[in-house]
């Protein structure tokens, strides 16, 4: 399923072949948490800007509409009309930032709703039954997210659940995919590395889960707080235990010089709220640095965001334009913003598959760090 075309150091170049097409990695996946990207964006956008995979999110499909509703209703792809490939999330990070109102057990996670205060239960194999419901193309292993930093008891007790859990998610979704009901029969399961930043935990853990030849494999349970120098040590320590034929997935992460460095590290897959959060504020992302759009200096500019940006926004607005959408509380602000951060995702991935199959991937790295984080 995970076909390597290209190594320049550690960074892979890749497709990965899926019931819903195939996936060209290194990849950034759009975040569609509801099933919709926040700011008024569709699936026929999504297409605009360049998007390989949506993804949703377990928890908060299972809350609302319901993952039943979303099953009676053809699955994720027919709900918001998605031909391409859909991971959805497990819901274990929500469990995480919920932690006021919840208490693991070994059979998984008792907690309230964050909408109406309901009881909820959820365990490996809810999690699964919840994404088989939704249909999506990847499902994601259901686990504990600890914060950072954690004791190292704790960590070790957690990680070595999460392997529990994880068999239990295989088993779950071997059935579930063998239902005669079940709208895609072909969904995928990864696996998700935890360990806090305790190096020795996390390949040990990474060992364990490794064994269980999965589709793919994610390290799980970074980018909430740690530094930037940590989360790269963690993968540098994890990375050599994953399986080399198999796609690897750091979740949640981040700013474009976190991909950068990560696919320096050899992952292939991202995601994250960021470019979607941060353009509804104002924060754009260009080639040439940070913009924040509010600023007075841009009341009269007439030139577009980025000159280097072939998305729409950049191609029929002006910067005048879109501060003066942002101070008038136009929702066209937030579309336009969006559009172009998602473009700009997009687009840097893809210059990251260029710069791989050019073998000039360490002179990409050298060009953009520290100038895409600049604020102009």
């Amino acid at each position: 399923m995970f076909k390597l075309i290209k190594k320049d150091g550690n960074a892979r170049r890749g497709e990965f072949h899926t019931v819903h097409g195939v996936i060209q990695t290194p990849v950034f996946m759009n975040v569609g948490t509801a099933a919709a990207i926040k700011g008024g964006l569709d699936a026929f956008d999504l297409k605009e800007v360049g998007c390989q995979v949506e993804l949703s999110n377990t928890y908060h499909l299972h809350l609302r509409p319901g993952d039943e509703v979303v099953k009676s209703l053809g699955g994720l792809h027919k709900f918001m009309n998605w031909d391409r490939p859909i991971l959805t999330d497990s819901g274990g990070f929500q469990v995480f930032s919920l932690a006021k109102l919840r208490k693991i057990k070994e059979e998984g996670v008792y907690f309230a709703s964050h909408i109406d205060g309901r009881k909820i239960f959820m365990g490996p194999e809810e999690s699964m039954q919840i994404q088989s419901n939704l249909a999506s193309t990847i499902a994601m292993a259901f686990d504990e997210c600890v914060e950072n930093p954690c004791e190292k008891d704790y960590a070790k007790a957690s990680s070595e659940m999460t392997v529990r859990w994880l068999k239990r998610c295989k088993a779950e979704m071997q059935r579930l995919n063998s239902l005669e009901d079940t709208i895609n029969p072909h969904q995928m399961l990864f696996a998700i590395n935890q360990g806090s930043t305790y190096s020795d935990l996390r390949v040990e853990n990474m060992k364990q889960i490794a064994e269980l030849d999965l589709d793919g494999y994610a390290i799980g349970g970074l980018a909430v707080g740690e530094p930037a120098e940590v989360m790269y040590s963690i993968i540098e320590a994890v990375e050599p235990f994953a399986p080399s034929d198999k796609p690897r997935y750091l979740m949640g992460v981040g700013t474009p010089e976190n991909i950068i460095e990560a696919v320096y590290r050899g992952v292939d897959f991202f995601d994250c709220v960021m470019p979607s959060r941060n353009a509804r504020h104002g924060t754009l992302f260009t080639s040439l640095g940070v913009v924040n759009i509010n600023n007075a200096k841009y009341e009269r500019d007439d030139t577009p965001l980025d000159p280097n940006c072939t998305c729409h926004t950049c191609r029929n607005f002006s910067k005048g334009y879109l501060r003066h959408l942002f101070k008038a509380n136009e929702i066209l602000a937030l579309r336009l913003a969006v559009i172009h951060n998602l473009h700009f995702y997009n687009k840097l991935a893809a210059d990251i598959r260029e710069a791989i199959e050019c073998d000039r991937f360490d002179a990409f790295r050298l060009e953009n760090i520290g100038k895409l984080s600049q604020r102009i």
